[in-house]
């Protein structure tokens, strides 16, 4: 045989066995619009901050307001023993891709900084505390 006719097997051969190969998966698709967003950090804030008795977080509550007619999904964290004052924290997306705002006075405190690495976290897709 010819090695112009040899190459035209190999590649006929290999044509056929891609054929076989499965497909690989797609990933899965992460949604990005306010609401999923707000969602997965108030899931996550609520897990990592106040259900594992975190001292950083004793003093607040968790306070989410998801159900926004606004198109502003949000949660506020406020006082454990004074829900109805002023929130200390707000955390905010609207939009798709989601624009997070996050704000308030304790975002000025030590804890402050570990609040927004955690948000940034949670708003990339990551779990876990």
């Amino acid at each position: 045989m010819n090695p112009a006719c040899l190459s035209s097997i190999a590649a006929a051969i290999a044509a056929l066995l891609s054929g076989c190969q499965s497909a690989p998966e797609p990933a899965p698709v992460r949604n990005v619009a306010a609401l999923p967003t707000m969602e997965r950090i108030a899931l996550s804030a609520n897990a990592c901050w106040f259900k594992s008795g975190d001292a950083a977080f004793k003093a607040y509550r968790l306070a989410p307001e998801l159900n926004s007619f606004s198109g502003r999904p949000r949660i506020l964290l406020v006082k454990r023993n004074n829900p109805e004052a002023r929130p200390l924290a707000v955390i905010q997306a609207e939009g798709h891709p989601a624009k997070v705002d996050a704000f308030g006075p304790l975002f000025s405190e030590p804890v402050g900084t570990r609040m927004t690495g955690d948000i940034k976290r949670w708003m990339a897709g990551e779990k876990g505390c």
